[in-house]
């Protein structure tokens, strides 16, 4: 059985597809973390973002960050998709589902999987503003 279901596209991500991958039926609990563009950063509007990776080493990142989920967390499956490419104010970059007996078990896997995500995963947002744009992660 497939555990894990890792992504990196230029098409739109599906909550859909996350939540039929993860679902399970030993599962009492499934947790899922959706980050959306935003219009505002630090009271700048924000007008769009472009999402730039380095695929190869991305998602081999991404497995690392779904195998420590798997191991530290007793969790069943967990999806981790990303999106590339540019996106309007609403649109969905990032997708973490994590099924689990319990609920906590699947909240603290979320959790963990994004906050190693955006310290970890070579994958650079560039902010466009109306008076110009800022590549804002120039990290890791």
């Amino acid at each position: 059985m497939q555990r894990t279901s890792i992504k990196i596209t230029f098409d739109k991500l599906s909550l859909q597809e996350c939540y039929h991958f993860v679902e399970d039926d030993s599962c009492g609990g499934i947790s899922a973390f959706i980050g959306t563009v935003r219009n505002d950063t630090k009271g700048k509007e924000v007008k769009q973002l472009d999402f730039s990776t380095y695929k190869p080493m991305a998602i081999k990142e991404m497995k690392k960050i779904a195998v420590l989920c798997l191991e530290k967390f007793d969790i069943q499956k967990i999806a981790i998709h990303h999106a590339e490419g540019m996106l309007q104010i609403g649109e969905i970059p990032v997708i973490i589902a994590a099924s689990a007996k319990h609920r906590k078990a699947a909240f603290r896997a979320c959790e963990f999987a994004i906050d190693t995500l955006k310290e970890t995963v070579p994958i650079w947002k560039k902010e466009y503003f109306s008076d110009g744009e800022v590549w804002v992660n120039a990290h890791p």
